[in-house]
C-alpha cells in the first residue's frame, strides 16, 4: 500500500501543538452556525430556521406530460416569468415528464393552480397536460421535520451507546462532539445562504453524520492500538495516530469530494443540495478527524488506563507495555 501513501507512513507532523488554536476556530464556527439557525428563528419562528422546500412548508405537487422533449430548465424559466417564484423542476426518467412542485394556497386551489402551471409551462408546438395533482398541507410537513428532528437525535444516541462499548465514554463523547461540529456547521451554511432545505439537503446532513464519524473511528481506532504498543505520552501517541492515517483519511475525502463535486456539476437542480451538504460535509469532517477529534481526546484526559482493564496494583499497571 506504499505506493498509495501521499505522506509517509512515519511522518512526524505535531498536530496537537495547534490543538488550542484548531478547537478555538471550531468553536467559533459552530457559534456562528447556532447564532444563525437562532436569529432566523427568532424572525419568523422555528419553521424559518432554514428556507425550508415544499417537503417540509407543504404545496402543490403538478406531473406534466408535454407532446415533445421539454427543456427542465426552460420550463422553469417559463414558470418564474409567470410568477411561480422557486418552483422546483424535476424530471421523471424521460425527455417528455416533469414534476413541479409548488406553494399554493391550499386543497382548494388545487385544480386552479395546476391549469395556471399547464398555461405556464406550455410552449408553442409543445403543449403540456395534467398527469397528476396533489396538495401537500402544511401539517404534514411539520410533522415530517419533527421526525427529521428525532432520526438525528436518534442516530446520535446509538453512535453514543456504540462508541461507548467500543471504545471508552471519553472516546464516544468525543467523536459525538465532533459530529455535531460537522453537521452544525453544514447546517448553519444552509442556514446563512438561505439556500433551499429539502429532504435531499437532510438526507446529506445523515450522510455527513455517517462519514465524519466513520472518519473519526479510524483514527481512534488507531489511538487505541499505539497506547497498547508504544511508550509514549497521549500527546505523541495522538501524534502518531493521526500522522499514521492521514494518508487514508487525505484519499478517502478526496475521492468521496470528487464523486459530490460531479454531482453538484451534473446531477441537476433536485440532486444539487444533496451535493452541495456532502461537499461541505467531506470538507468540515476531514479537517475534525485531524485537527479536532484527538485534541478533544488530550484535553479529556484519555490514558491507558481508559482503555486496559484496570490492574489490581501499581507493579501490575507498571509491567504492561
Amino acid at each position: 500500500m506504499k505506493p498509495f501513501n501521499v505522506f509517509p507512513y512515519d511522518s512526524n507532523v505535531d498536530f496537537m501543538r495547534l490543538r488550542w488554536v484548531s478547537l478555538t476556530i471550531a468553536g467559533l464556527l459552530m457559534l456562528a452556525s447556532f447564532g444563525a439557525m437562532i436569529f432566523h428563528a427568532s424572525q419568523g419562528g422555528l419553521d424559518k430556521t432554514f428556507n425550508f422546500a415544499l417537503d417540509f412548508t407543504g404545496g402543490s405537487v403538478v406531473d406534466l406530460r408535454f407532446d415533445q422533449p421539454v427543456d427542465t430548465d426552460q420550463v422553469r424559466s417559463r414558470l418564474d416569468a409567470a410568477g411561480f417564484r422557486g418552483a422546483q423542476v424535476q424530471g421523471l426518467g424521460t425527455g417528455r415528464e416533469l414534476m413541479v412542485r409548488l406553494q399554493a394556497e391550499g386543497g382548494e386551489a388545487k385544480d386552479r393552480t395546476a391549469a395556471a402551471v399547464v398555461q405556464a409551462a406550455s410552449a408553442p408546438g409543445n403543449a403540456a397536460h395534467v398527469v397528476r395533482s396533489d396538495f401537500v398541507g402544511p401539517q404534514v410537513g411539520q410533522e415530517l421535520a419533527w421526525k427529521s428532528l428525532y432520526a438525528f437525535i436518534f442516530v446520535l444516541a446509538g453512535l453514543l451507546i456504540y462508541i461507548s462499548f467500543r471504545f471508552e465514554l471519553k472516546f464516544a463523547i468525543g467523536a459525538i462532539i465532533a459530529t455535531i461540529h460537522d453537521v452544525s456547521i453544514v447546517a448553519g451554511w444552509f442556514a446563512i445562504t438561505r439556500h433551499e432545505f429539502d429532504l435531499t439537503v437532510l438526507a446529506g446532513l445523515l450522510a455527513v453524520m455517517g462519514f465524519s464519524i466513520n472518519d473519526t473511528i479510524v483514527v481512534f481506532d488507531r489511538v487505541r492500538e499505539n497506547f497498547r504498543s508504544m511508550r509514549a505520552t497521549p500527546r505523541e501517541i495522538m501524534n502518531k495516530a493521526i500522522n499514521q492515517t492521514l494518508s487514508r483519511t487525505v484519499i478517502v475525502s478526496f475521492v468521496a469530494f470528487l464523486s459530490m463535486l460531479a454531482l453538484y456539476l451534473f446531477g441537476g437542480a433536485s440532486l444539487r443540495g444533496l451535493a452541495e451538504a456532502q461537499i461541505i460535509g467531506t470538507v468540515i469532517g476531514t479537517l475534525s478527524s485531524i485537527f479536532i477529534a484527538c485534541p478533544l481526546l488530550l484535553w479529556f484526559g484519555v490514558s491507558k488506563q481508559d482503555l486496559m482493564p484496570k490492574a489490581k496494583d501499581e507493579a501490575a499497571l507498571a509491567r504492561r507495555p
